[in-house]
């Protein structure tokens, strides 16, 4: 739709008002059981659609897509009446398309004084019938929302477009006249406020009145905005609770000519989506309180090990208990990190920052410096704490063998780019001493290197190299073929 608009010399503030319309038309397609076309001029008598909506009331006049195409005013003469004339137009006999008899009406759309598209209005009458009480009054909505649209009265100037989550003509309609009294209620949502304690017909009642009056038997005090709503006369959405049920409410005011006449209530019954979103909001506080235990288990761990490493008089020992003190503590850092965040991702430069000052406190090499390049992005929690390992025992490495006992300082750098396709290379580098020569990924005995080949390959599903760098140092590189989904395992 954006680029048919910008294609066409759309304005940016036209734009804008017939987003806003396409976000909402799905309730004027249904309660007028008729597909709904959004065309704006092309050229002299010439127009193009740019939008289309089915109804969800009644079957479609269309199976394929007409979005781009082209209409003269000899071909849909109704587009240019009202574009000039600034009508609803429903002149002429219907038409047959794909052996199907439509009726075809043009409804303009003003924004302001300016008339910036025209909507076709396409009813299939292959189903037409005696229609029913609900299916009257959804065509007397839907014939006055036309003509509020054909007056620049709706939709709303200034209020939020629908964003798909509300309630629809079909989960319940509720027909107020002007002083609020219901004229109509469908069988949807008489069961709705049946649930919510009302037993009767709501017909002939003040549904305001009535809203008030059902909250006091249920845990949940009505809100104000709620009873707003409920009155018909601002443009609003709200919930109200009671009986362990949850019912939504939109308020569409109906005002064709300026006058209030009354409103469209639509009414869904929310409450097992509610109950749902309120199940994971659970899950995910103990989700957080899991990881926040697990981080506290194993810092715990890491001061255990770090009070051993202390009372060992031989040297090697120490030495192994100190790398394990820093492997428990890469991974706590993850477990940290998750348990202030709502979804199982983290942002792993985060990390990384500080796993590069803990290495840099254990080794204790005043004369180097490590510093990070790019970034890692997001990364999921089953991503994030073998990374985290990874990176950790790459800087263990490079800071211990690359510059241990060598006078002079230097720079270990992290290097982190994002790849097409999801995927991730992780290069660490120094400037020290090098490789050892003879060196063999594949026959190194060195711990550390074994556990960052088993997490690359297994948990990562990714690949491990290392090489010397031609101006001097060594180069490890991680390459993970896609972070952002499901991880490859072995």
């Amino acid at each position: 739709m954006d680029e048919l608009l910008a294609e066409h010399g759309v304005p940016a503030v036209d734009a804008d008002h017939l987003h806003r319309l396409v976000a909402d038309w799905q309730l004027l397609a249904d309660l007028s059981f008729a597909d709904l076309i959004l065309f704006v001029p092309s050229a002299a008598d010439r127009f193009v659609a740019v939008a289309q909506m089915r109804p969800t009331t009644g079957p479609t006049a269309y199976q394929d897509d007409v979005v781009g195409l082209h209409a003269s005013a000899t071909d849909r003469p109704q587009l240019a009446l009202a574009f000039l004339e600034r009508r609803i137009c429903r002149e002429g006999d219907p038409v047959w398309l794909s052996g199907v008899p439509v009726r075809e009406e043009a409804i303009p759309v003003l924004r302001g004084d300016t008339v910036v598209g025209v909507v076709a209005r396409d009813t299939n009458l292959a189903a037409a019938r005696t229609p029913s009480r609900l299916e009257i009054a959804y065509l007397r909505s839907a014939t006055e929302l036309a003509q509020m649209l054909s007056e620049g009265r709706w939709p709303y100037p200034g209020e939020a477009a629908d964003d798909g989550s509300g309630p629809r003509a079909g989960d319940g309609l509720v027909r107020l006249d002007a002083d609020g009294t219901v004229a109509y209620a469908s069988p949807n949502a008489l069961s709705a406020y049946r649930r919510l304690g009302h037993l009767g017909d709501l017909v002939g009642l003040r549904l305001d009145e009535v809203t008030r009056t059902i909250a006091p038997r249920g845990a949940t005090s009505l809100d104000e905005p709620v009873a707003v709503v409920a009155t018909g006369r601002s443009a609003r959405t709200g919930e109200v609770e009671a009986r362990d049920a949850v019912v939504q409410l939109r308020s569409i005011p109906l005002r064709p000519g300026g006058a209030h006449i009354g409103a469209v209530i639509l009414v869904r019954d929310v409450t097992e989506l509610r109950r749902r979103e309120r199940q994971l909001i659970g899950k995910d506080a103990t989700i957080r309180e899991i990881h926040h235990r697990v981080k506290n288990n194993l810092q715990t761990v890491a001061a255990l090990l770090r009070l051993q490493a202390r009372r060992m008089a031989v040297p090697e020992a120490r030495a192994a208990l100190e790398e394990s003190v820093r492997r428990v503590s890469s991974i706590a850092v993850v477990h940290e990190t998750l348990s202030g965040v709502l979804d199982e991702t983290v942002r792993f430069d985060d990390i990384a920052d500080r796993i590069g000052v803990m290495v840099a406190d254990v080794a204790a090499q005043d004369n180097v410096r490590l510093r990070r390049d790019g970034s890692f992005g997001m990364l999921p929690a089953e991503v994030a704490t073998p990374m985290a390992m990874v990176v950790a025992e790459l800087l263990q490495n490079a800071v211990e063998h690359g510059f241990s006992g060598r006078d002079g300082g230097g720079v270990v750098e992290v290097v982190a780019t994002r790849q097409e396709g999801g995927g991730l290379r992780v290069v660490v580098r120094d400037d020290g001493r090098g490789l050892p020569a003879g060196f063999s990924l594949e026959s190194s005995q060195g711990l550390g290197l074994q556990i960052v080949r088993t997490l690359v390959e297994t948990e990562l599903g990714g690949r491990l190299s290392v090489a010397a760098r031609q101006t001097g140092g060594t180069e490890a590189t991680v390459d993970v073929g896609r972070v952002d989904g499901p991880v490859g395992r072995g």
